[in-house]
């Protein structure tokens, strides 16, 4: 199956929201802001609408704050990615840092219920690498859970996995010395 995967900017911030608006009336949703902002910025956001305008406002920046994928016109998919100095929540305390590289990072996926084992996150993975290579960028970064042959929860492998780098031609750099749910999150990089 093929998908066309384009950066998430202002004019398809409705698709965006197709993916990423919570479905249950009164939920705050993620809108894959807890790394666009600071921690404090994230805890005066209330409500799902102050967390909607927050990550509209950031589609109309420079650089849009990820991709969407489209199986046809249909929104299908989501990858937040962006340069390493627009994401305030990758503190080096818990994400390592490398001086020999100003990378961007590619920090979480989000496939529409319904579409999953059909390659979405394989098309956003290449697709958000292609778009950070489109602005300039001369490597990509990511914090994969490292699950070998288990089976992981769908919200837990939102950072991606460790596999699914592998194949798309990252290699594994370093540790993040944190685990989800027993699971290594390691440190992935692919110089572009």
């Amino acid at each position: 199956m093929s998908f066309d995967v384009r950066p998430a900017t202002e004019q398809r911030f409705d698709d965006v929201a197709v993916i990423l608006a919570p479905k249950r009336a009164g939920a705050q949703g993620c809108w894959c802001l807890s790394y666009r902002l600071s921690p404090r910025e994230n805890e005066q956001l209330v409500g799902a609408e102050a967390r909607r305008r927050a990550l509209e406002v950031l589609s109309a920046r420079e650089h849009a704050p990820g991709v969407v994928a489209y199986d046809g016109d249909d929104p299908v998919g989501w990858a937040g990615i962006a340069p390493r100095g627009e994401l305030d929540g990758f503190s080096p305390k818990r994400f390592p840092v490398y001086p020999d590289h100003d990378p961007w990072i590619l920090h979480c996926f989000r496939v529409r219920a319904g579409h999953g084992k059909k390659g979405v996150a394989h098309a956003l993975l290449q697709g958000a690498v292609d778009y950070a290579a489109s602005a300039g960028a001369t490597s990509v970064e990511a914090y994969p859970v490292d699950a070998g042959s288990d089976r992981i929860d769908r919200t837990q492998a939102s950072a991606g996995t460790l596999s699914m780098f592998a194949r798309a031609g990252f290699s594994v750099v370093g540790s993040t010395g944190s685990k989800v749910d027993g699971h290594d999150r390691v440190v992935v990089r692919r110089t572009l």
